[in-house]
């Protein structure tokens, strides 16, 4: 009964934990959001200078909806180390002093790979799938590009590789602590394959050439991620064979 009340106020305690990182990452994601919102014009300036053509509004309420996508792209960014330095706080009881070490150093890492997620969406695919979607036309319709769209078709391409280019970090981490192994993920490479290929199709436009296009990376993406795995599961084997050999050896 004792050991039973026990594990009911571990659990109670650990939610309650879990209920504080949630808040303050909600939190300073608030704060990003209103400071963003602030300044929201001028980035929105930044993003259509170099259009070949203008953008129009369809009602009064579009370009606040435009402000609030921009705003949410930013803030996201911007939290997204917050919310890995909270997701390490939360864990790093259950860690060894050496594995609080390692983990620390992937909190900068997933805020780089999420700017360089969005940057390949941005100055790469974005381009691309937009001049040849509009070459489609070849002078037969007359291009008339709604505020809202543009800004969902640009956020469809840029906001899905910012999480997906985590991929690497977050399957390195799960492997550093024991949770999955390369030989595991080889196994499985086929459903992850198909997995991806369903989130490219998805979030891209309904033509081959984006669905190649976004397609390919994201494979790319993944087996970067086994060779990851990899690198990090041998050099764990690697130390344990070495403490068993040094365990031995007295």
């Amino acid at each position: 009964m004792k050991l039973e009340n026990q594990k009911k106020t571990s659990m109670i305690q650990h939610l309650e934990e879990l209920r504080k990182r949630i808040i303050i990452t909600l939190v300073v994601f608030t704060l990003f959001l209103v400071l963003t919102f602030i300044y929201v014009q001028d980035i929105y300036n930044v993003i259509v200078k170099d259009l070949p053509f203008k953008l129009a509004l369809l009602g009064p309420s579009d370009i606040i909806l435009v402000y609030l996508i921009i705003a949410t792209v930013v803030a996201i960014a911007a939290t997204i180390p917050v919310a890995a330095h909270q997701t390490w706080l939360f864990v790093r009881p259950a860690l060894t002093a050496k594995e609080r070490k390692v983990t620390s150093a992937y909190i900068p890492a997933l805020f780089i790979l999420f700017i360089l997620g969005i940057s390949f969406g941005y100055f790469t695919l974005f381009p691309i799938v937009l001049n040849f979607l509009m070459s489609l036309s070849n002078g037969m319709f007359i291009t008339f590009f709604t505020t809202e769209k543009y800004f969902r078709f640009l956020l469809h391409m840029t906001l899905p590789f910012g999480f997906l280019f985590e991929m690497p970090v977050v399957i390195m981490f799960l492997t550093s602590l024991g949770i999955i192994n390369p030989y595991r993920l080889q196994k499985i490479r086929k459903y992850s394959y198909f997995i991806l290929i369903v989130i490219s199709i998805l979030i891209t436009p309904p033509d081959f050439l984006s669905d190649i296009l976004v397609t390919i990376p994201l494979l790319l993406l993944y087996e970067s991620s086994v060779s990851l795995s990899k690198f990090v599961y041998n050099r764990h084997q690697r130390e344990k064979e070495g403490k068993k050999e040094r365990y031995e050896s007295v």
